[in-house]
């Protein structure tokens, strides 16, 4: 992403400078259920002629054709299976990208980078040798989270797509409560919606259930940053070639792809501000022209930027976590804010970074 960047004032700690990004098990209101609680049922196929379908989350009634009891009760257990993973895999630096109970590209990678760290058999699947290693962490996979008067304060604002208004905007906050959410907990909005039947998410003192994404264990300082354009990640090693973490990334286009080779850190950046420049893109606005856009979680660089020695180029966050993995770049490596930050707390100014195919 062709971009430069203006450092903050003042360089906080870069997960303190992340208030929806800082661990919730800091703030003291998290806490696992209970009792695992039953995850919602998936979305069900019309039925069959006569049949009575249960709604997400309830039993189903007698009259339930069996048939579709079965289905749903499958597709109920694969998903149970796929969330564990995904919050598994997260918890162990290996990230599936937004957690959303989905098998897809970005879990792929996730499961093939954890088998090879873990000398497994690498399929990319979510065979039982891997459901086996992934489950030495035995933290239960969902928590209970109280919101606090933070998660729902506002402002809440859409953001608009066109780089001029959201240069108009005092600060690039999100468009939702559940948004900031879905960052805080590494999930997809929807899944939040789904594990949460009937909850408020816009109201302090509301009790939710989440992926239990806090109290990971901690990493040593990455010596090394590798990007690979093939597998769409970034991966972190450490001074003796130990593959540390691995996250999903947007690594470029065919208009501006990946500027392969080997290249250092220059700075890290937390809440960075935007400097747009339209004669830097090929698919700027007509009528564009240089400005400001202020520091926020939906600034078009997210939370953080990793400058790089190859000028306007950078490792950064990104305000639609869903697309990471899944869609192009203008030439820089976007993650998920989440990542971002993670990421621009175990590198520093002088860290080799080797871009490649």
């Amino acid at each position: 992403m062709k971009r430069t960047m203006t450092a903050p004032l003042i360089m906080a700690a870069l997960i303190g400078a992340l208030p929806h990004l800082a661990s919730a098990a800091q703030a003291g209101n998290t806490q696992p259920p209970a009792a695992q609680p039953a995850l919602p049922a998936p979305a069900q196929e019309a039925p069959a002629p006569g049949a009575t379908l249960a709604m997400p989350g309830q039993r189903a009634m007698p009259g339930t054709a069996p048939a579709a009891r079965g289905q749903a009760s499958a597709k109920q257990a694969q998903f149970e299976r796929l969330l564990r993973a995904q919050v598994l895999l997260d918890r162990a630096h290996f990230s599936p990208g937004e957690i959303d109970g989905a098998y897809g590209s970005n879990m792929r990678q996730a499961l093939s980078g954890f088998q090879a760290a873990r000398k497994l058999p690498v399929t990319g699947k979510l065979d039982e040798a891997t459901w086996n290693a992934l489950n030495e962490d035995n933290s239960p996979t969902l928590l209970t989270y109280t919101l606090v008067e933070a998660d729902v304060a506002g402002p809440f604002r859409p953001v608009p797509e066109d780089m001029m208004a959201k240069a108009s905007l005092p600060a690039l906050g999100y468009a939702s409560a559940v948004e900031g959410l879905g960052e805080k907990f590494h999930a997809s909005p929807k899944l939040l919606e789904r594990l949460n039947p009937g909850k408020s998410m816009a109201r302090a003192g509301e009790q939710i259930i989440v992926p239990n994404i806090v109290g990971k264990s901690a990493l040593a300082k990455a010596s090394k940053v590798v990007v690979r354009d093939s597998t769409k990640t970034l991966m972190l090693f450490d001074a003796g070639g130990q593959l540390l973490a691995q996250y999903p990334a947007s690594t470029g286009s065919q208009y501006d792809p990946l500027p392969v080779g080997t290249w250092k850190i220059e700075g890290v950046h937390a809440n960075p501000v935007y400097n747009y420049n339209p004669k830097l893109f090929w698919d700027a606005e007509p009528g564009d022209k240089k400005a400001k856009v202020a520091p926020g979680p939906n600034n078009p660089v997210g939370v953080a930027w990793i400058d790089l020695s190859k000028p306007h180029y950078g490792i950064h966050g990104t305000p639609v976590p869903g697309h990471v993995g899944k869609t192009e770049s203008h030439g820089c490596i976007r993650l998920t804010n989440w990542s971002a930050a993670e990421v621009a707390g175990l590198v520093a100014a002088g860290t080799e970074v080797v871009l490649q195919d």
